[in-house]
């Protein structure tokens, strides 16, 4: 099993089926506070949920799609970062992440995004790594700013949520981008 430092006392790793359990507790302190910004599926309840949610990404990573990755902080999960999906024969990906609010403003996002585009780019050979927001998530927006993005529009009440429609912000850095973003 790998584990990458992040700062100290903060890790990132692969989050799998056997967290499950670690992961429903984890996932029962974010709910609330992450649910209007990440997909509903992600935000399974229980922990049969949180198990079908680490199975569906583990099934993806395995025919080379999307992959799942855990912050931990002082040994406790709070919160991670994915590649909702991942097409390396077309050359582009998507970065997500999720944080409980005990976390935030750490920098933890930003340094384990990084460390996911530095593989797509240099080991991957991807060309295009683009990040969705709901077009009110200052915060999210913030991190693809951090990381060299280019905000390329918005799609207009795009993003259901709770009966409300709000728009999404496409950002995306390409490969030359990120290698002088890096520099």
């Amino acid at each position: 099993m790998f584990s990458l430092p992040l700062r100290d006392g903060a890790v990132l790793r692969p989050l799998e089926i056997w967290h499950a359990e670690e992961f429903a507790t984890h996932l029962d302190r974010a709910r609330d506070h992450i649910r209007p910004w990440v997909g509903a599926a992600f935000v399974a309840e229980g922990l049969d949920g949180a198990r079908a949610t680490l199975r569906r990404y583990a099934e993806r990573q395995a025919a080379d799609d999307a992959r799942l990755y855990g912050i931990w902080l002082e040994g406790t999960l709070v919160g991670g970062v994915m590649f909702t999906s991942f097409d390396a024969a077309a050359g582009r990906c998507e970065v997500g992440c999720w944080l409980e609010p005990a976390a935030e403003g750490t920098g933890l996002i930003t340094a384990a995004c990084r460390t996911l585009l530095d593989w797509a780019f240099d080991e991957r050979g991807v060309h295009r790594a683009e990040w969705y927001c709901r077009g009110d998530n200052e915060r999210s927006a913030a991190v693809a700013k951090r990381l060299g993005m280019t905000l390329e529009g918005v799609t207009r009440d795009s993003w259901l949520f709770d009966g409300v429609r709000y728009d999404t912000q496409v950002w995306s850095v390409l490969a030359p981008e990120w290698q002088a973003h890096r520099g």
